[in-house]
């Protein structure tokens, strides 16, 4: 199988430098723990990057992957005017398997050269020293869970089918309503969701992500849980073992940087 690298990634712009100054202190954890999965990265040389965004183009009934030639990102609706990042798209992959993804499940092709948060923070770290690798910004949609990993094992049978080595990355924070201040206020499932999403990544329990109980995902207020169903189809028959490099939620949201070991 061509997948050489699988990942789960928070995007608080904060861990931009420019942004958060010296307030990056405050998730030295996530930071070091990107740090550290960029090392795991650059070793692995993928070839592609499939990363997928909750804060991109989103469809409710098909699921998004933008394929423009060319991709920039800032951060300037966060006062940041100096960070920028110009990445290249990769049209080939998708396009040599898209009638056979479209028959699996419903997706919606755009060509959209801005790029996200959810996809600028994660690559400003993980591209860092491999920049010119071509990128598949994947957006999920509001199907349910099911749809989410169908979806991810019909990207499993295209990555499966060509010689490239490609690398995926699930972005994605977890419960935004972890303490009182927190952007979605306090309750008291966002600890429990947190905790079951790390238990399961570190078990590669697909199973249990996919039947997680809809009111507690609701109530956990989180933006992470369908990129990383995609994530789990994509590691259909693929055998692994999660590996939690860092988890903390200093302003109430839930910051997990988890990588995918591959066996």
């Amino acid at each position: 199988m061509s997948l050489v690298f699988a990942a789960i990634t928070p995007h608080p712009p904060i861990l931009v430098p420019a942004i958060g100054k010296e307030h990056i202190s405050k998730i030295e954890k996530t930071k070091a723990a990107m740090e550290r999965l960029e090392q795991d990265f650059y070793a692995a040389k993928p070839e592609v990057i499939i990363i997928i965004s909750p804060h991109g183009e989103l469809h409710p009934d098909s699921f998004t992957i933008n394929l423009s030639q060319e991709f920039t990102i800032d951060f300037e609706i966060f006062g940041d005017f100096t960070t920028k990042l110009k990445l290249r798209g990769d049209t080939v992959l998708i396009t040599t398997g898209k009638e056979t993804l479209s028959v699996k499940s419903p997706i919606n092709i755009i060509s959209v050269p801005q790029l996200d948060h959810g996809i600028g923070v994660p690559l400003s770290y993980l591209c860092k020293h491999l920049p010119e690798t071509p990128i598949v910004p994947i957006y999920f949609s509001m199907l349910d869970n099911q749809a989410h990993l169908e979806f991810g094992k019909a990207l499993h049978d295209l990555i499966l089918n060509t010689d490239k080595r490609v690398a995926v990355i699930a972005s994605g924070d977890l419960s935004h309503a972890l303490t009182e201040d927190a952007p979605a206020s306090f309750a008291p499932e966002g600890k429990i969701f947190d905790e079951k999403i790390i238990k399961l990544i570190e078990n590669c329990d697909t199973t249990s992500l996919v039947n997680m109980d809809h009111e507690l995902v609701e109530r956990a207020a989180e933006c992470g849980l369908r990129s990383i169903l995609i994530l789990a189809g994509i590691l259909s028959d693929v055998n692994c073992r999660g590996e939690i490099l860092s988890y903390e939620g200093p302003f109430g949201v839930g910051y997990m940087v988890a990588e995918i070991k591959l066996q």
